[in-house]
């Protein structure tokens, strides 16, 4: 299962903090157990003596009197009972509650435990003081007992404040981690945006400036794979340039050689409708060789940025004029609309091209006596030139492929279907888009492609 890096280094980071931060709290509430545990015992060790300053003997006999002050230190809001048991040795009670219990054993100083008295834990203290009187010795122990609610509340007092300053300082760690996290993974986050942001044919080498130097190694990895895709392109686009190239001079002569053979005329019927496909064949072999080096120029040709400026309104002037006669064949009204200069960065060959085809696509797929009719214009900071014709169009469902090379769809229509695959290469090339749609309200097909404006 993938998981986030931020999510591992958060976890990495805080799980140690998280750790330390609970065995601190368990030590602050052993710090705050021993700390009201020390109060608590001090205060009944006062109380025990406090009274046992208060047996004394009268009369030959011991008798055992309770300021209220022995009492009263031990008032609080969480109503605590107090218990306390004076005894003669460890039989004769002298004053207090019978019930307490005495500390299993004797002991020659203050001795803290533990008890239960009418069902409720109680802490308490036996203090044993010698009285002597007329040469008699007299072991009197006091034994002063509290509940614990105080002691619970002291606990929850000391622990709590620490408590609460552990939590807070476990969230200002995550935030600050999490704040640590975002500024520090920005590089990351940016190399993915830079490799998934690109063209599928820019295979240009990502710059490792101002990246961490862990991510430098992941980068020169990625750039020595895509040098290695670019030298396997170029090669493949040169190989596909130099076969067109060469297949020119074959076909050219192939064509010379059947207009030749035509007047001949010994040449039956067979022969004659033979050279006619061989001529059409090789029409189409022509063209699409053509076509096939305008495509492997267009997909290397250099950035959109670095070219010359270039008049697309005249570019479309030159083109229309030169498939005049094509409409007029197939008695199109060919005509455009022009909105005086249209200046884009580029290359005139390929934006020629891409006019060419698509109105050459119009004028194949138009029925007889239809209308193609090109636009160009500016809006805003961008160039915007339309093809628009009243032909059938192009299905909804057809529309996503048809820039596929050598797609065709279903038309009796003559091409290479390299046409729009053209179109897009050179409008992609150029910093633009292509977009094809229904012409509104009635048939046909509108293509819109849209280039960046010149910027001076």
């Amino acid at each position: 299962m993938m998981r986030s890096l931020r999510a591992r280094l958060l976890a990495w980071l805080l799980v140690p903090v998280a750790v330390f931060m609970f065995v601190t709290g368990l030590m602050s509430f052993d710090a705050a157990r021993e700390t009201a545990s020390l109060l608590q015992d001090n205060a009944l060790l006062a109380s025990a003596r406090i009274i046992g300053e208060e047996v004394n003997w009268e009369d030959g006999a011991l008798i055992a009197r309770i300021p209220p002050a022995a009492l009263e230190m031990f008032e609080s809001p969480y109503q605590d009972q107090v218990f306390y048991r004076v005894v003669k040795g460890r039989a004769r009670l002298l004053g207090g509650n019978p019930e307490l219990a005495l500390p299993s054993h004797a002991t020659q100083g203050p001795m803290f435990y533990d008890t239960v008295l009418d069902g409720h834990p109680v802490r308490a203290v036996a203090y044993e003081r010698e009285l002597y009187d007329s040469g008699a010795t007299e072991p009197v122990t006091v034994v002063v007992g509290k509940t614990q609610a105080s002691y619970r509340a002291m606990v929850e007092n000391l622990w709590r404040p620490q408590l609460v300053r552990q939590g807070l300082m476990l969230a200002l760690v995550v935030a600050l981690v999490l704040l640590g996290l975002t500024f520090e993974l920005r590089p990351l986050i940016r190399l993915k945006d830079d490799v998934s942001d690109r063209d599928a044919l820019q295979l240009e080498p990502i710059r490792i400036e101002r990246l961490p130097s862990e991510l430098r190694p992941v980068v020169d990895a990625i750039n020595l794979c895509i040098a290695r895709l670019k030298l396997h392109a170029t090669t493949q686009r040169k190989f596909i340039a130099d076969a067109a190239h060469q297949l020119r001079t074959p076909l050219a002569l192939l064509r010379t050689q059947i207009q030749c053979a035509r007047p001949c005329g010994r040449c039956g019927p067979l022969l004659t409708d033979a050279l006619a496909g061989i001529r059409r064949s090789t029409a189409k072999m022509t063209e699409m060789t053509n076509q096939l080096l305008l495509l492997a120029q267009a997909e290397s040709s250099p950035p959109y940025c670095t070219r010359a400026r270039v008049d697309l309104a005249a570019v479309v002037s030159c083109v229309m004029e030169e498939l005049v006669g094509a409409a007029q064949r197939r008695q199109i009204d060919l005509g455009a609309e022009l909105s005086g200069t249209a200046y884009v960065p580029g290359s005139a060959t390929l934006l020629t091209a891409l006019l060419a085809n698509l109105v050459d696509n119009a004028i194949r797929y138009t029925q007889e006596g239809g209308r193609v009719t090109a636009i160009c214009r500016e809006e805003d900071n961008e160039v915007v030139l339309q093809v628009i014709d009243n032909g059938p169009g192009i299905p909804a469902e057809a529309r996503a492929r048809v820039f596929e090379r050598f797609y065709r769809g279903a038309t009796a229509a003559e091409g290479t279907g390299l046409g729009l695959s053209i179109v897009r290469e050179v409008a992609h090339s150029h910093g633009g888009t292509v977009e094809l749609r229904p012409e509104a309200g009635q048939a046909g097909l509108v293509v819109t492609v849209r280039l960046p404006a010149w910027r001076d």
